[in-house]
């Protein structure tokens, strides 16, 4: 029985050290982006990744200097951003989309995306910083 336990204890153990290392792995908004520095812009898509933890999305933009910079904002994780109704189809390379968001601390061409409208005024959410 004393084996039994020791065993157990091992066990849990090493999935709380697993279980804290996946959730310390996961960073808050405030981590990354800037409340206090909302972007709003628009672009063509490049690309849209499904993933997990965060999709992201990738737009080109051009610049007050007419460049164009291709920008990264990240979105939910992809079985979220379907749960409220986002679909890959939605956002198909050279999709146009006016995009508002966060942009991150460091000042890159990366931001925390809370929405996306078409110009057909369609809106899809990405929800708010504290979500």
């Amino acid at each position: 029985m004393a084996k039994f336990f020791k065993t157990a204890l091992v066990a849990l153990g090493l999935s709380t050290t697993v279980a804290t290392g996946v959730a310390m792995a996961h960073h808050a908004f405030a981590a990354e982006f800037d409340r206090e520095k909302p972007v709003k812009m628009s672009g063509t898509v490049t690309e849209m990744k499904w993933s997990n933890p965060h999709a992201w999305l990738y737009l080109d933009v051009t610049d007050e200097n007419g460049n164009v910079v291709n920008w990264a904002f990240e979105t939910r994780a992809a079985n979220a951003l379907i749960r409220i109704g986002w679909r890959p189809a939605d956002l198909p390379v050279g999709a146009e989309l006016e995009v508002e968001g966060y942009q991150a601390r460091n000042d890159t061409p990366t931001a925390s995306l809370a929405s996306a409208t078409f110009p057909d005024g369609r809106r899809l959410f990405s929800g708010s910083p504290d979500d």
